[in-house]
């Protein structure tokens, strides 16, 4: 598998490297893959005073080291979410400047708790407003894969640095897709979390009105579910708290969805991908059944208007607040921002109301069965300026989007938990990703069902783990 964040944390805890020599490692890939894009700002002063901080740790207090699980282990945030103090966030926009930094937000803080050093800012484009990450600004992050595709958005740069081995994992978000769409572009597992699964405060600055979440991209199964155990509860608002539910995975009922409608068709080694994944789950004993694509066609409609709607009016009401020159941004935010400011109150209420009446069905479906598979992508990762900011047509960009990844938006909008691996290769070797989907709290199904799936071996990782010994 070329190694994840699990076997890295293992070899620094069992010192065949320290703490500061991992980080060496990462800085010198970071400098080495500049050319991809996948780090808009890189502090290696912060990342060695992490590093010795660790390294002082496990001398002194090796307790308290061995009790961090990804104790030394170097990663990088999101220029977008957190925030983490002492990385000054521009959310991918030349609106802001690069000095400062707020405070750890209690995300960032649980960062630390578990041991991870970070030393930079991945790539995401201007307010995460797209599928891609080309900020205007630079730099554009392509996917280490096929330099001239996307590695997607909005958390594009964080995936291209997982997956070049840069770091083992990194922090990520998702508002429709943005965690899951760049680890389905660049062959990583990615999980949106279950709504209030992860905390948000102090300031719910990335709240989005409930769509979006945090967490991260990894190299493996087993590093998503510790990374999500060790980050997950205890939330503080503003949903009741999300505890995983203590679940039976013996025989599932497994809704199989292949189709995504003539308005947004998926390619058919895209669509066949998701057959085997269901055909080896049917080999264990889960009984499968077959969804229709009417079934899902308004709850998606329906969730890329209450998209639209939320992230128009969280961008206008952001202009207002910081008094920015909403001039001085891109184009497309500029259109965004419009369109927020002069959406009535009422059509926003209306979107929220079918937002609720999208989980609502969701709910319904899952009364018939213990969880959806399903596309992720519609076609390979797209080459590089396919989602292009330099318009005002706010519809056009969207479209384009939901014709990308047509089943994104649901999670966000309903507030399920969803993940995303690779399950094999196209002909380009480029990967072909599945996606599934759980009730709330059924992250343990998917992460159960996604490991069963990863021990298949059909995805192989390209590039080693930058400092991880062979």
């Amino acid at each position: 598998m070329q190694g994840d964040a699990t076997d890295l944390a293992a070899a620094i805890r069992h010192g065949s490297l320290s703490a500061a020599e991992a980080m060496q490692a990462s800085l010198a890939s970071a400098v080495l893959q500049e050319p991809l894009g996948a780090i808009a700002y890189l502090d290696a002063a912060m990342g060695f005073a992490s590093a010795e901080a660790r390294d002082s740790e496990r001398r002194s207090a090796p307790d308290r080291f061995a009790a961090r699980p990804f104790a030394g282990v170097p990663t990088l945030a999101k220029d977008l979410g957190g925030p983490f103090a002492g990385l000054p966030v521009t959310a991918g926009s030349g609106l802001f400047e690069r000095n400062g930094g707020e405070a750890d937000s209690d995300l960032a803080a649980r960062f630390r708790d578990a041991g991870f050093c970070l030393f930079g800012l991945t790539t995401s484009p201007e307010f995460g407003l797209s599928l891609a990450s080309e900020p205007a600004i630079g730099p554009i992050c392509r996917n280490p894969l096929d330099p001239a595709r996307t590695a997607g958005g909005s958390s594009g740069g964080a995936a291209a640095a997982v997956a070049a081995g840069i770091v083992a994992i990194a922090h990520a978000t998702d508002a429709g897709g943005s965690i899951r769409v760049p680890a389905a572009c660049c062959g990583l597992v990615g999980m949106k979390p279950t709504r209030g699964a992860i905390p948000g405060g102090p300031s719910f600055g990335n709240h989005l009105a409930g769509i979006a979440s945090e967490l991260a991209v990894s190299r493996s199964v087993r590093d998503t579910a510790l990374i999500f155990d060790r980050l997950s509860g205890k939330s503080r608002g503003p949903f009741p708290d999300s505890s995983p539910v203590d679940i039976d995975n013996r025989r599932l009922r497994i809704g199989l969805l292949v189709d995504t409608g003539s308005a947004y068709p998926t390619e058919d080694d895209r669509l066949a991908v998701v057959e085997d994944a269901a055909r080896a789950l049917e080999s264990d004993g889960h009984e499968i059944v077959p969804l229709a694509w009417a079934e899902f066609e308004w709850s998606v409609a329906a969730g890329g208007r209450a998209f639209a709607d939320i992230v128009s009016v969280n961008l206008a009401a952001l202009m207002k607040a910081a008094a920015l020159d909403v001039s001085r941004a891109e184009p497309l935010t500029q259109a965004f921002a419009a369109r927020g400011r002069t959406l009535p109150a009422t059509s926003l209420w209306r979107t929220l109301d079918d937002a609720v009446l999208v989980s609502h069905r969701l709910w319904a479906l899952f009364d018939r069965v213990d969880c959806i598979l399903m596309p992720m992508l519609s076609s390979a990762p797209l080459a590089i300026g396919s989602f292009p900011t330099d318009h005002a047509d706010t519809d056009l960009h969207l479209e384009r989007m939901t014709a990308f990844a047509p089943l994104a938006c649901l999670a966000n909008i309903s507030g399920f938990p969803a993940l995303t691996l690779p399950f094999g290769q196209d002909e380009h070797a480029m990967p072909l990703p599945v996606q599934i989907m759980a009730p709330m709290g059924h992250e343990p199904r998917l992460l159960s069902l996604a490991a069963r799936l990863e021990a298949e071996g059909r995805w192989q990782h390209r590039f080693p783990v930058a400092g991880l010994p062979s």
